[in-house]
């Protein structure tokens, strides 16, 4: 039997596995995009565990509104990268902090 214990073992991994995806590679964009992607999807099956384990459906649809937002983030940011690779010709990060100043 499955219980929310499992899934919420499956949850930190996912969190885990994104956070050190930020924090091990800070070279490639695309990779860090990525791992927000999986953070997100941690938090999201935390949300719906917890709401399938209540029996409320605020959770689930919660979850809904983080899957669109997450979405819209992919879209935007992968058009961001695609223009600056145009102008740039690479999107590594260190090229991306030059264009503080």
């Amino acid at each position: 039997m499955i219980t929310l214990t499992h899934y919420l073992v499956v949850s930190a991994i996912l969190f885990t596995l994104g956070v050190l995806g930020i924090f091990m590679n800070r070279k490639n964009l695309i990779v860090i995009l990525m791992a927000i992607e999986l953070i997100l999807l941690g938090v999201n099956l935390n949300l719906v565990a917890f709401s399938n384990a209540l029996g409320d459906l605020v959770g689930q649809v919660f979850a809904m509104f983080v899957l669109t937002v997450a979405a819209g983030e992919a879209a935007i940011g992968l058009a961001i990268l695609v223009i600056y690779f145009r102008g740039r010709g690479t999107i590594s990060v260190e090229d991306v902090n030059r264009m503080k100043g």
